[in-house]
């Protein structure tokens, strides 16, 4: 019986068990994963916050296939001071390069000026905080290759800390980095907004 489970990925982490790099993996976090367990996509080892990992290998497919456009919140901060004219520029969908593909125009996604989530965790190497910056929430369809980055890069704001908190209705709440809980497949589904159609 397939295993189903979302974690907060911690900052400085890839979302593999395994890498011919030294890496800090999956494998390191202190919880005990059958054999077979991979993650659902992934966050980049910059990034922090829900993933999910199962050993269904074709809830992979049926989540990111290119046809089911589901939701994702990621909350961001930045340097320097945003302007309502950059997030309408991030929000309208702006050209980014993919690897070997060239230009490609992000679309349209939701962009929110924030204050800084309250019972954030802490993190080495965090931005110094005296230093000009913002805290955007962006909420996402597609999910290219390092997007929200150089979606900010785009606009001339670097981005400093990148931590996703929702998919569809799944959410990270009060889980810290490191956290793995395991969850049945159907509330797990509910909560993906998957069904036997999708």
């Amino acid at each position: 019986m397939d295993r189903y489970f979302i974690i907060y990925k911690p900052y400085k982490m890839i979302s593999q068990f395994v890498s011919p790099y030294k890496h800090r993996l999956l494998g390191d976090l202190n919880f005990e994963f059958p054999e077979g367990t991979n993650a659902v996509g992934r966050l980049d080892d910059d990034s922090e916050g829900l993933l999910v990992l199962t050993t269904d290998k074709s809830l992979t497919k049926r989540l990111l296939h290119p046809t089911r456009q589901h939701k994702r919140n990621y909350i961001v901060q930045v340097e320097r001071k945003v302007e309502m004219e950059t997030i309408q520029k991030l929000s309208n969908g702006l050209d980014i390069l993919i690897k070997k593909k060239g230009t490609y125009t992000t679309l349209p996604c939701e962009v929110t000026l924030i204050e800084k989530p309250a019972n954030l965790p802490s993190r080495d190497h965090s931005f110094k905080e005296f230093l000009p910056h913002s805290w955007l929430e962006f909420v996402l369809i597609e999910g290219k290759n390092r997007q929200i980055r150089k979606m900010c890069s785009a606009v001339r704001h670097d981005c400093k800390r990148l931590i996703r908190t929702k998919i569809e209705d799944l959410e990270l709440g009060t889980m810290q980095p490191g956290d793995v809980k395991e969850i049945e497949q159907a509330k797990l589904f509910e909560l993906l907004r998957l069904t036997n159609d999708n």
